[in-house]
């Protein structure tokens, strides 16, 4: 059995890279901004569930396959942000998140094609943001790295110094909750170790 990966995010992959599993990376090329506004978690698992079901059909696959799509969203007083469309929205959405809280909430879809059997949830953390100036602001924007994610911000690159803390799993906010795709794994039969590159196959 053999993990795919049906995201673009470096971060995802260097995630299960570090755990142990090197998936097979399938782009899923859905659209995201073809989806209207919902609650942020079911918006997450929408775009999660969008992205599995693209990849799950695609001929490239390794014969015995668990597909994982993810998508993450933040949500900040129940609206969902995800990437920011330009540098004047990232820099809009950080005024309106310093020196307070939200909720990164990250879809994870899992199918089996072996069994067409799937398992899904969303997992949530609060991150707390640090009270950043203006030009703090303008300088993390210019770096590039908020417009290329979920929330405008990481938690594993420039923009670490500006979350204070976080409730609950750090794996989620960098991309995908490594607890909770175990747990889906398992739901459908299988072992986590044994998706481990040096594991059973």
């Amino acid at each position: 059995m053999r993990l795919v990966l049906a995201s673009a995010s470096p971060a995802r992959l260097a995630t299960l890279r570090r755990a142990g599993i090197d998936p097979v990376v399938i782009v899923s090329g859905v659209d995201e901004s073809l989806i209207g506004a919902r609650p942020p978690s079911d918006l997450a698992l929408m775009l999660a569930e969008l992205k599995c079901a693209a990849v799950a059909e695609r001929s490239e696959l390794p014969p015995a396959a668990l597909v994982l799509g993810c998508d993450s969203v933040l949500d900040l007083d129940g609206v969902a942000f995800g990437r920011p469309a330009d540098a004047a929205e990232a820099i809009d959405r950080w005024r309106s998140m310093r020196g307070r809280s939200g909720v990164l909430r990250t879809g994870h879809f899992l199918r089996d094609t072996a069994t067409g059997r799937s398992a899904a949830a969303v997992a949530a953390t609060t991150v707390h943001f640090a009270t950043l100036s203006d030009a703090e602001i303008a300088a993390y924007v210019a770096t590039g790295e908020p417009l290329a994610v979920a929330g405008a911000f990481t938690v594993d690159g420039l923009g670490g110094p500006f979350v204070t803390g976080i409730d609950g799993d750090y794996h989620n906010v960098v991309g995908v909750s490594l607890p909770l795709l175990r747990d889906l794994v398992g739901s459908l039969g299988h072992q986590w170790t044994s998706l481990w590159s040096a594991g059973p196959a």
